[in-house]
């Protein structure tokens, strides 16, 4: 099967989201730091929408909120302007500024209005730092954008010197409640570390009396700037680009990288744990070693509610590519595996993953909308969905379940309380998927509970 050609130019609720987006995100995770976007205002109260739904937190998206005029005359003013707003109102110690579709095709020169700025408020000790990064939606998808963010950080703020003990890790999109299972796993290993950026907290904080303008929590500068000086980086996706924050500092300072798949499931964490192992010199601690053999013991429990399940993942790439693996690491048999990113890595990915379990390769595509998937999807006869709530109509409308995974999840609550990594976030993964098939089969059965 190849992809369809299509009847049409336009995209078709698109299997992805915007490039600043992911920008904004990564910038909510570093300690003091509020995400400005040069453009629209309406860029901005989209996003927040869609991180709001998603999060059910607050998040403060400044600003330049170009009008007509600025796509003539261009926008520095604005910008100069908005900083001066954002400053003054949030006194952050960081402002990351990402462009939008706007600004990048009326060609604003952001590093030189930034020159300007500076130049103009040298005599200014409030100043904040300031991290720019280019992110037209045009180019890619919020992971780019995500990932561009980071490298930004990185590349501006980091310093070389004496190795200390340190390692980085950069785990990409994940959620809250994965950032704090990483971090307490570090901790098990004994291993201190930056983890760049740390939603954890500013975007999954506990109920307050008062809103604080910037949230607790998102990593510290202090730490960004020690990044040069780490003994190794982890970073995580098997679809990343040459150039990323790790690359740069293995270019920079010499800080080996090794670059790993999103911990899903069991082969891919055990590939993660093996190498804290590696890296500590400690072996895995006995927690996390009982926690694979309970996951071990429930595969083994439940295998014959998912065997030969057909299912169809859509979503980020790098999510898509440790779903697969998990899915046939517990019988059940992807289907198609799509996405709307178009790094041009996504097959190899997959095939690397199953490259050593016998199940059979599924359809594999980039740069697809829901249109698209829909239409393979009723060719191929899935049995379940896994990927996020822009699914759910095709769902309901293949009447087929959908397992929701990754980001957004707007129509459920508790997405950020999703764990996806590790034995444990397996563990749950594997329960959803197994209580669904479960439940599919009580609903369509005469007979009820007493049928199983």
């Amino acid at each position: 099967m190849s992809k369809i050609a299509p009847k049409y130019i336009a995209t078709t609720n698109a299997c992805k989201l915007c490039k600043p987006l992911g920008a904004a995100l990564a910038f909510r995770g570093i300690e003091g730091a509020v995400p400005f976007l040069h453009g629209s205002q309406g860029c901005a109260t989209y996003m927040r929408r869609y991180i709001i739904s998603h999060f059910n937190e607050p998040i403060d998206i400044a600003s330049s909120a170009l009008g007509e005029k600025n796509a003539i005359y261009g926008g520095g003013a604005n910008l100069k302007q908005g900083l001066n707003n954002v400053i003054a109102k949030y006194n952050p110690a960081l402002v990351g500024i990402a462009t939008t579709c706007l600004t990048e095709t009326i060609g604003d020169d952001v590093g030189m209005i930034l020159h300007e700025y500076h130049r103009e408020q040298e005599n200014n000790t409030k100043s904040p730092l300031m991290v720019q990064v280019s992110t037209p939606s045009y180019s890619g998808t919020h992971m780019e954008g995500f990932h561009a963010a980071v490298q930004s950080v990185v590349q501006q703020l980091a310093r070389g010197g004496p190795t200390d003990q340190r390692i980085n890790l950069l785990p990409g999109f994940v959620s809250p409640a994965d950032l704090r299972y990483l971090k307490q796993l570090l901790v098990d290993f004994g291993i201190s570390a930056t983890v760049l950026p740390d939603l954890s907290e500013t975007l999954d904080g506990p109920a307050l009396r008062d809103y604080p303008l910037i949230p607790r929590g998102g990593t510290p500068i202090e730490d960004i700037r020690k990044m040069g000086r780490g003994q190794a980086t982890i970073e995580f996706g098997h679809t990343l680009p040459e150039k990323t924050a790790a690359a740069f500092l293995d270019k920079t300072f010499q800080i080996s990288c090794k670059r790993l798949g999103l911990p899903i499931g069991i082969r891919e964490t055990d590939v993660f744990l093996n190498t804290l192992t590696e890296i500590s010199g400690r072996p895995i601690p006995s927690e996390h070693d009982a926690a694979r053999g309970r996951l071990v013991d429930a595969m083994v429990d439940g295998h014959k509610y998912v065997f030969g399940k057909r299912a169809v993942v859509y979503g980020e790439e790098d999510l898509v590519v440790g779903l697969t693996s998990f899915l046939a690491e517990i019988g059940v048999v992807p289907v198609l595996c799509a996405s709307g990113g178009k790094s041009g890595r996504l097959r190899r990915a997959v095939e690397k993953v199953l490259a050593k379990m016998n199940v059979p390769l599924p359809e594999i595509h980039e740069d697809l909308d829901f249109f698209e998937i829909e239409e393979q999807a009723r060719e191929l006869a899935p049995d379940l969905l896994l990927g996020h709530s822009k699914g759910y109509g095709l769902a309901k409308r293949l009447e087929i379940p959908l397992i929701r995974v990754g980001f957004p999840i707007h129509d459920r609550v508790g997405g950020q309380r999703i764990l996806h990594l590790g034995y444990q976030g397996a563990q749950n993964l594997f329960d959803r998927i197994a209580n669904t098939m479960i439940q599919v089969k009580q609903d369509s059965s005469s007979v009820g509970y007493s049928y199983m």
